[in-house]
């Protein structure tokens, strides 16, 4: 009786010592043109990115905030490029915003992608458990 008792808690610890940390998902929600922002954004990026490497981030961009992806426009475009080549960051612009500011794929900085609704992609994004932050100041 006793080795049972010892078997079922040394198999329970077991799974607390073994247990995966859990998933660190961050979704961002920039619709803002001001360069600070888009500063304050790769700041977070970057540190989040240092501090924990398996961290997923995704930037989900529409409203005012397009000149940051724009090849050109962007005060940025630099880190913007850093930050497209760590794999575990995607960028993501809203087509419905990339047609109201007549913006091209083109005029993208390469490795940004097309989402068919900006707001639908954070909304998903959350139901998938990822946490939400609202880049503003």
């Amino acid at each position: 009786m006793k080795y049972n008792i010892f078997v079922f808690i040394f198999v329970l610890s077991s799974n607390f010592l073994f247990a995966q940390a859990p998933s660190y998902n961050v979704v961002f929600d920039l619709t803002s043109g001001d360069t600070t922002d888009h500063q304050s954004l790769i700041r977070w990026i970057k540190g989040i990115s240092s501090a924990n490497p398996d961290a997923k981030l995704e930037v989900v961009f529409y409203g005012q905030s397009l000149n940051m992806i724009e090849k050109g426009k962007s005060a940025v475009e630099t880190d913007v490029k850093e930050l497209l080549a760590r794999k575990a960051v995607s960028l993501k612009v809203c087509a419905v915003a990339m047609k109201r500011h007549q913006v091209e794929k083109s005029q993208l900085i390469t490795g940004v992608d097309i989402v068919p609704d900006g707001i639908y992609e954070i909304i998903t994004k959350e139901r998938e458990g990822w946490g939400y932050i609202k880049v503003a100041r």
